[in-house]
């Protein structure tokens, strides 16, 4: 899709068919979106643009009705929501205003010029906006600074005519008034261009009360005298560029502040990540600014033990001027006496490898001659007092992917890639700079697809650097070699040590594993850019970690260094784990997840060197963590491997383990079989061995329980005196749900879940007070209390967002979106599956989508939209339909299937899922389907036992199923009410199996 502002505003499809985007909010929506494509625009900004000073009173809500809108006359999926905000799922170059500005910025400014069609976003109108306004502001401005830097580079006598429109236009504008000026002198017309610069005079005093410019100013003395133009003489010895700089222009303006600032600015970054281009690029910048112009010093080259201040000599082409200077004079006086008055930017570049006597030079040199500045490149500071400092860091992933696209296309114009292959190379790569041209110049051998493959290997493959570049940057190793070479061996023994973390390390764990005096050591890998301190943590990039890696094998310390941190990983995590089941949960939670990686790299580490008896104790200890956090599938993925392992380990241990199994499997609709295998494990572990957890008491309740559902009641009735109170809470709402589960529906239910719901809100933690609440949620909405129902389903949410368990948050949104629909508020109902659904695009548990792809199946039966429904049970099936799912998928289907032999096989699929089960609420949603199925064949008086069969079974009428209501109704006014009365008291009082039977067989 495009979409065009620069003039009428315009959106076209990809086959160039015109999109019609009707209404100045829908197209101001639109724009705010798109001047931010790719990223997300928060949703307090979006509602500003829109409304200005006057937003409605439900702002959000009018905001989500405009997204809604926007959706349906865009191409789908290009309107993403999320939590914060919204995005426009377009390249950003699909913009023509985006287009303009990145273009402009690299200097091609005719190209960029010719976007505009005319002013911007005219017939859009927004009067209660300022920010729309500045914005439409901003981009004339924009033009207009394009405009100028156009005709200063190309003023000729061919443009008098355009540039006296524009100073007519502007004629506060200088830097216009100076390309007519020269344009009238290139075409004869002298006098004239003097009476431009009068009046301007003239305009400057009366509107602002100022003179003209130094610059303007200037330009008319060397008009006055003939020159035409000022003379430049040679001011710089920066080379011009064969390649785009891409990514950086604002860290140019950022740098160039600086060094307006600072007389000493250094650069400072790890090797590769563009230090010198950013260097020369602002120095570029500086060069008619300063009356001496700019001056790259190239240090690389010179070795150790060079002397700076004759590479200095050489780079100013002063080195022949000044043989005739005393013998005795050292170099840097000579220096000195030659710049000591001039306004100069000198550019040190790679200072790292002689960083003391390049930090002597400077300082002396900055003492001696005070308008001179420096800009240095290093991967760490100089260390002088006054010295400001800027990381160059890599390219975030957009500008990432367009080096790398661009250097592609230089070797292969007819390259054509896959984003989301670029983006993966990209970030694999760091988005270092160096790194990612090496990859593209590969690209003439071989495949986007082959390169990324290769990745894993990348100091093998990154090689074939320019042939006139520095020799530590014509390889990626060469580029790390150099860094590695001026490490002491102490510091290089710490970097080795340090790779095995996977995502950074706290200083304890680093101290823990690395050994020796490790923050002093820490700190000069931070000031050598090989390390970076991110809030407390020490994380290395990509590159750096796969180098670091390789140097541990080689020094053959891999297995003690993965052991040292195994060891600390897994009693962090037992050191962690009580806490899990208390109020501090949230607080241990963030340092867990702040090491989580580190975690799974434990655990695999074990997993891969076949260490069962470290993998178990590592899988009981993060077992719950995983779980509280959703990371479901990773945790499940982990401990089943763990089981796998073979070896000894302690029986407690493996018990605990099995159980969590259990647990991961039956709180979805998992596997009932495999589950069963679990307990029965966990079940005879746990008895041979001592109680060492308070999960463990729950195996005896849970073995029962494959028995019959009534055989667990005694063992939770049990555990209801266990001295742990988050043990007694689990145990009391387990009874209010086997009472569900036997259909017994009296009110002490209630009673079980709200004690329950205390006691956990008593300790404070989060997933029992969710568990309760929802539990609570259900039973209300079964009695008709769909309000009620939401706001205990939102009380869940809010709790289980504290620990940021995305999955659970996706059955409760979807949960309350049928709630919506049953209150008749059609519109909550579409935001809760929105919601859903927006959060359902990073997880990957199957039990999660599954119940929210059900979710959408029954709200599309409830509407009779039936295709869309068969739509959501086929994206069941893809997330894997166990077990678990039958009753309710069949169910479904039943009401679903036109014919009725179709709709009885599934009813009959249904009930035998059902009674396996011996679940009473099943069993009675089962008979109502079969009891519609008596209806469909005007079988009244079945129809009218089922119903009450089915409210029997449950304990009492299930207000929440809107079938149930219609099937009623219907039958009632076919029966009449005495009819009808006596026919539903005798299907409560009959055998359910025989009422469903019968009517399946005719």
């Amino acid at each position: 899709m495009q979409v065009a502002m620069l003039g009428s505003f315009e959106v076209r499809s990809g086959d160039g068919s015109v999109v019609d985007v009707p209404g100045a909010r829908l197209r101001g929506l639109l724009i705010a979106l798109a001047l931010d494509a790719g990223r997300v625009v928060p949703k307090a900004t979006l509602v500003d643009w829109i409304w200005g000073e006057q937003p409605p009173a439900d702002a959000t809500n009018a905001l989500h009705r405009l997204v809604s809108r926007l959706r349906k006359v865009l191409p789908d999926g290009l309107v993403e929501g999320h939590t914060d905000g919204y995005r426009l799922a377009i390249d950003p170059d699909a913009v023509d205003a985006v287009r303009f500005e990145r273009l402009a910025g690299r200097g091609t400014v005719r190209e960029a010029l010719a976007l505009w069609r005319g002013a911007a976003m005219q017939d859009v109108g927004l009067p209660e906006s300022a920010a729309f306004d500045a914005a439409v502001a901003r981009l004339e401005g924009l033009r207009l600074s394009a405009l100028e830097n156009r005709f200063e580079a190309e003023a000729d006598a061919g443009s008098v005519t355009e540039l006296t429109d524009l100073v007519a236009a502007h004629p506060l504008r200088e830097r216009f008034v100076g390309a007519l000026m020269r344009s009238l002198v290139a075409a004869g017309r002298d006098a004239e261009a003097m009476q431009v610069f009068q009046r301007t005079r003239e305009t400057l005093a009366d509107s602002l009360g100022v003179d003209p410019s130094p610059e303007l100013a200037a330009l008319h003395v060397a008009l006055l005298r003939g020159e035409g133009r000022p003379r430049k003489d040679r001011k710089t010895n920066l080379r011009a560029e064969l390649t785009s700089f891409i990514g950086k222009d604002a860290d140019v303006a950022a740098v160039r502040e600086l060094v307006g600032e600072h007389r000493l600015v250094t650069l400072i970054g790890p090797g590769g990540s563009g230090k010198t281009r950013l260097a020369t690029e602002t120095a570029r910048t500086l060069v008619d600014a300063l009356p001496d112009g700019a001056w790259l010093i190239e240090l690389a080259a010179i070795g150790a033990e060079g002397d700076v201040a004759q590479a200095t000599l050489t780079g100013l082409g002063l080195r022949d001027a000044l043989l005739g200077a005393s013998p005795n004079t050292e170099l840097v006086d000579r220096l000195i006496a030659a710049v000591r008055e001039r306004e100069v930017l000198l550019v040190l570049d790679n200072c790292e490898h002689l960083i003391e006597s390049a930090a002597t030079f400077a300082h002396r040199l900055l003492g001696e001659c005070r308008r001179l500045r420096i800009l240095a490149t290093s991967r760490e500071p100089l260390g002088i007092t006054g010295e400001a400092l800027w990381p160059v860091e890599p390219l975030a992933i957009d500008p990432a992917v367009e080096l790398l696209l661009d250097r592609a296309r230089a070797i292969r114009p007819d390259f054509t890639a896959d984003p989301h292959v670029v983006e993966h190379i990209c970030r694999s790569l760091d988005g270092m700079p160096l790194a990612i041209e090496l990859a593209a110049a590969r690209l003439r051998g071989m495949s986007l697809d082959q390169l990324a493959a290769r990745l894993d290997d990348r100091f093998r493959l990154l090689t074939g650097g320019s042939r006139t570049g520095l020799p530590h940057h014509k390889t990626l190793r060469a580029m790390v070699d150099w860094s590695w070479e001026l490490l002491t061996d102490e510091e290089r023994a710490v970097l080795r040590r340090l790779s095995v973390f996977a995502d950074g390390a706290s200083l304890d764990a680093a101290e823990r594993v690395c050994g020796g005096d490790t923050l002093d050591l820490l700190t000069a890998l931070v000031e050598k850019s090989l390390v970076v301190n991110d809030g407390g943590r020490y994380r290395m990039l990509g590159t750096i970690k796969e180098y670091a890696a390789q140097r541990l094998a080689e020094a053959g310390e891999s297995d003690s260094a993965r052991h040292a941190h195994q060891a600390f990983f897994t009693e962090l995590a037992e050191s962690a784990e009580p806490h899990l089941r208390r109020a501090e949960q949230v607080d241990w939670i963030v340092v867990l997840e702040a090491e989580h990686d580190n975690l799974g790299a434990a655990m695999r580490g074990a997993l891969a060197a076949g260490e069962a008896a470290a993998a178990m104790r590592l899988a009981a200890a993060a077992g719950w963590y995983w779980w509280l956090v959703g990371r479901k599938v990773e945790g499940m993925e982990l401990i089943l491997a763990a089981t796998a392992v073979p070896g000894e380990v302690p029986e407690d241990i493996q018990a605990l383990v099995y159980a969590l199994a259990v647990h991961y499997s039956s709180s979805g609709r998992g596997d009932a079989q495999q589950s069963a295998e679990w307990i029965h494990k966990a079940y005879e572990m746990s008895r041979r061995s001592r109680r060492s957890h308070p999960a463990l008491g729950f195996v005896n309740a849970l073995e029962r329980m494959l028995l019959a559902p009534g055989a667990a009641v005694p063992a939770f009735e049990s555990l209801l005196q266990d001295e742990d109170p988050w043990v007694r809470a689990l145990a009391r709402l387990q009874l209010g749900k086997m009472r569900i589960v036997l259909g017994e529906g009296g009110r002490d239910v209630d009673a079980f879940l709200e004690q329950a719901l205390a006691e956990f809100q008593a300790i404070g933690e989060r997933f029992g007070i969710s568990f309760a609440l929802t539990e609570l949620a259900e039973r209300v909405a079964t009695r008709g209390e769909f309000a009620n129902a939401c706001e205990y389903l939102e009380q869940a949410i809010a709790v289980v967002v504290e620990i940021g368990a995305a999955e659970d948050v996706i059955r409760t949104r979807a949960r309350q979106a049928q709630l919506f629909w049953l209150l008749g508020d059609k519109t909550a109902s579409a935001a809760a599956i929105d919601d859903a659904r927006r959060l359902a695009q990073g997880v990957t548990w199957p039990d999660a989508l599954g119940e929210l792809s059900l979710a959408r199946a029954v709200l599309a039966g409830w509407s009779g939209e039936r295709e869309e429904a068969y739509g959501h049970l086929r994206d069941l099936r893809d997330h894997g339909n166990r077990s678990g799912f039958d009753v309710v998928t069949e169910d479904l289907l039943g009401y679903l299937a036109v014919d009725l032999d179709e709709s009885r096989k599934h009813r009959a699929v249904a009930l035998t899922a059902a009674s396996e089960a011996g679940y009473a609420p099943a069993i009675a949603q089962v008979l109502l389907g079969i009891a519609d199925l008596a209806l469909r064949n005007d079988r009244f008086e079945d129809a009218a036992r089922l119903l009450g069969a089915s409210n029997a079974v449950r304990g009492l009428v299930d207000r929440s199923l809107p079938d149930a209501a219609r099937i009623e109704q219907a039958t009632r006014g076919r029966l009449g009410e005495p009819k009808f009365t006596e026919a539903a008291k005798e299907g409560a009082r009959a055998d359910w199996r025989q009422l469903a039977e019968v009517t399946l067989a005719s």
